[in-house]
């Protein structure tokens, strides 16, 4: 069987590197996308087709980390400025400002969008009431002897974080207390919880591990091959993407290991990459400053991918389109 190229959808408008990004769940006006760039201007984007809705103005330093709602109703990103903030993302106005004493360098809502933690290079793990944005931090835990990259709240009752410190922990919520810990090799650079809760993506060095999110047991372990900046589960399970330092895009059986595509089209190392919601698409974001879209299956019909007969066509009679 001939694999069709990919040919991908190019968001530009970021000044600096891409270092993160965040799906909403399908809404019934489609799903959204937003971005995390040194450049300090958060930007909201069309899931399906990548074309910008709006950008996120207030912060004075890079952003790290961002995250939307189920419903994509709020935002929420981390930034250099020491600060969290709060957007209300269907206007762009700032709801609430989070000060913190250091980068905060990730941000996440919780299962019922009532909850928003950030996790700073304090070592620190805040945990916010979104009810009552105002009272500040709820919950402080003393995470890490090092800078925290990622923290995803876990089931509600916890909280998992990975750290330059080569360690992912788990806290329970209630007492605060450690739960588990697993020691890497080498700095777990990324962190993702699939869509329905029970599996948790981790990449490190040049591996993707895959943990169960109730027993924390390791259940796939898979080498890349490159140093591996970020990896994402389909939401069906079939596959994962990752990417990395050398440009490139890689999709690789979930069950197996086997790899199935791997394709270039940023110009610099792949900072993050995540799948949309639908699994028709993932997302990869870089240090050429680019969001880029790519299918899930090459050559299916679905958001800007249409066959084309109006331009010289390439190998697989597809063009490359601008997403703007």
């Amino acid at each position: 069987m001939t694999t069709l190229k990919q040919v991908p959808l190019t968001c530009g408008g970021h000044t600096r590197p891409v270092v993160h990004l965040d799906f909403s769940d399908v809404t019934k006006d489609g799903y959204y996308l937003i971005s995390a760039c040194k450049d300090g201007k958060p930007m909201l984007r069309q899931g399906e087709t990548g074309d910008w809705i709006g950008t996120f103005e207030g912060h004075k330093g890079a952003v790290w980390g961002v995250a939307l709602t189920q419903n994509a109703n709020l935002a929420a990103s981390g930034a250099a400025d020491f600060s969290a903030k709060l957007w209300d993302a269907r206007y762009g106005d700032v709801v609430q400002t989070f000060d913190h004493e250091h980068i905060v360098k990730s941000v996440n809502f919780n299962a019922d969008d009532t909850m928003l933690l950030t996790a700073s290079n304090e070592k620190l793990i805040r945990v916010f009431d979104l009810n009552k944005p105002e009272a500040g931090a709820i919950e402080k835990i003393s995470a890490h002897t090092s800078s925290i990259r990622h923290a995803v709240f876990l089931h509600n009752s916890r909280i998992v974080s990975v750290s330059d410190d080569l360690t992912m922990r788990v806290w329970d919520r209630n007492s605060g207390q450690e739960v588990n810990k697993i020691e890497f090799p080498t700095i777990p650079n990324s962190l993702e919880l699939s869509r329905d809760g029970a599996i948790l993506t981790v990449a490190h060095g040049t591996n993707v591990s895959f943990y169960s999110s109730d027993t924390m047991r390791k259940m796939r372990e898979f080498p890349v091959p490159t140093k591996c900046l970020s990896a994402s589960l389909a939401p069906s399970r079939a596959t994962f993407v990752c990417g990395g330092e050398d440009l490139k895009v890689y999709k690789f059986d979930y069950n197996t290991g086997t790899e199935l595509e791997s394709n270039k089209g940023h110009f610099g190392p792949v900072h993050i990459v995540r799948w949309s919601p639908d699994g028709e698409l993932y997302a990869t974001g870089s240090e050429d400053g680019t969001v880029r879209l790519w299918q899930g299956v090459p050559g299916r019909v679905y958001g800007l991918w249409r066959r084309s007969q109006e331009v010289a066509p390439l190998a697989n009679g597809y063009k490359e389109l601008a997403a703007n």
